[in-house]
């Protein structure tokens, strides 16, 4: 019967990743089953049809525990297709939030290798091996130590003109996390097109309290003007992305640019972001939206662990950490991405914090919503994370694209209205 007990752990395994357990104590075990489950689905539907196959031909599995494999080998095909399709989910929003020629500045245009499920790099999902790429690790861009490191990722290959910039800032609760844990396949491929990829370490609560970690994203940022020509980058674009507590920080960099409160120092630093991508970010720290999971967030753990304030002591201070309340006319391109199945940061969240860009911003907001689709889902390469990375870069280009053409213009004319002598 081991065969069956196998079956039914897999038949829990994917009934969570379908419909996951929402609370907050059940989110974090959910979530980790969920997420597992869903992004490595390919190889649990292998690891199911070899277990039958085995047992069967062995005589060590029973009518029930085929008819179980049956359904859970239907249910993880289900969760295959779902994430491989996730790459026309996010291609339909860029269409119709940037318009359908959207893809002429997204220069050059994808072949169908480059829209294809890559199942050779799915197949290792945690081994990323690129000769095209090369890191330099650990360079100091402040004074707390090891908290203050920082990897550049960059292109082998020689290049004609400075490199455009994406600084990466890792997730974990404000509380956990390391610069080389999180968004590797996205920095491999940008790096790997030509981009100069920035992933940071910053300090982390309890032992610092918030607003450290985004003063830490602004020193990098700092560090980047001030450096990143030396690698080949240019410092005058620099895109910022991140997840979970990473997706926050990105999010609030890019919203308060210059601010004083969080450059202590350095007030005179440029720290303005041209675009950002947060995925599955926490926009919501003061429970300002009303939903009944950001105040528990704030209240059972923000408070205690991030803050080391109570929100009736200090309000201010979670507002001001609050991307959702710091939007104004002049907030940056954003392309925000969350999963509908998130039990970590409800999907709502992303959805008020894209109708608030929306209903404030000047610039274009792209929203891209993955039906199924757990918190951290772009940790390693999944049949997911691969056609969303590859989605990313289509954007940033096209962006970086139009940056470039928008400065041109703007140098056009500036000299038109010079004086001619």
């Amino acid at each position: 019967m081991a065969h069956l007990r196998r079956q039914l752990i897999t038949a829990a395994l994917a009934a969570n990743a379908v419909r996951p357990v929402r609370s907050m104590r059940a989110g974090i075990p959910s979530f980790a089953a969920g997420w597992l489950t869903t992004e490595l689905a390919p190889q649990l539907l292998a690891l199911t049809a070899a277990d039958t196959l085995v047992s069967t031909v062995r005589g060590r599995t029973s009518r029930w525990g085929r008819l179980l494999a049956l359904g859970n080998a239907a249910a993880l095909t289900a969760l295959v297709t779902q994430g491989s399709r996730s790459g026309d989910a996010v291609a339909a929003v860029l269409d119709s939030d940037l318009g359908a020629d959207w893809t002429e500045r997204a220069d050059p245009r994808p072949t169908k290798a480059d829209l294809a499920t890559p199942w050779r790099s799915v197949a290792t999902p945690f081994r990323l091996r690129d000769r095209a790429i090369k890191v330099v690790r650990d360079l100091s861009y402040g004074p707390a130590g090891k908290r203050n490191l920082l990897d550049v990722y960059l292109p082998s290959g020689p290049r004609a003109e400075p490199a455009p910039v994406l600084l990466q800032v890792h997730g974990g609760g404000w509380t956990i996390g390391n610069k080389n844990q999180q968004a590797l396949p996205l920095m491999h491929r940008m790096a790997a097109k030509g981009w100069v990829c920035v992933a940071i370490n910053y300090r982390l609560s309890p032992r610092d309290a918030m607003p450290a970690h985004i003063i830490d994203v602004k020193l990098a940022i700092k560090w980047i003007r001030e450096n990143i020509a030396e690698y080949g980058g240019d410092p005058d674009y620099i895109a910022i992305t991140g997840g979970s507590a990473g997706g926050h920080l990105s999010a609030l960099a890019a919203l308060t640019p210059n601010a004083p409160e969080y450059q202590p120092g350095f007030e005179e630093a440029d720290t303005t972001l041209q675009v950002a991508v947060p995925h599955y970010g926490v926009y919501d720290m003061a429970g300002s939206t009303g939903l009944r999971s950001a105040e528990l967030l704030r209240d059972a753990f923000l408070a205690p662990r991030v803050f080391k304030t109570t929100w009736a002591a200090h309000p201010e201070v979670f507002e001001q950490a609050s991307p959702i309340l710091r939007i104004t006319p002049e907030a940056p391109d954003f392309f925000v991405l969350h999963g509908t199945n998130d039990t970590l940061v409800p999907v709502e969240q992303g959805r008020l914090f894209v109708d608030r860009l929306r209903a404030v911003s000047k610039q274009s907001v792209v929203y891209s919503e993955l039906p199924g689709t757990q918190h951290a889902f772009d940790v390693f390469v999944s049949v997911r994370s691969a056609h969303v990375v590859r989605a990313v870069e289509r954007y940033l280009v096209w962006h970086r694209n139009r940056f470039r053409a928008n400065r041109v213009s703007a140098a056009d004319r500036e000299s038109a209205h010079q004086p001619h002598s």
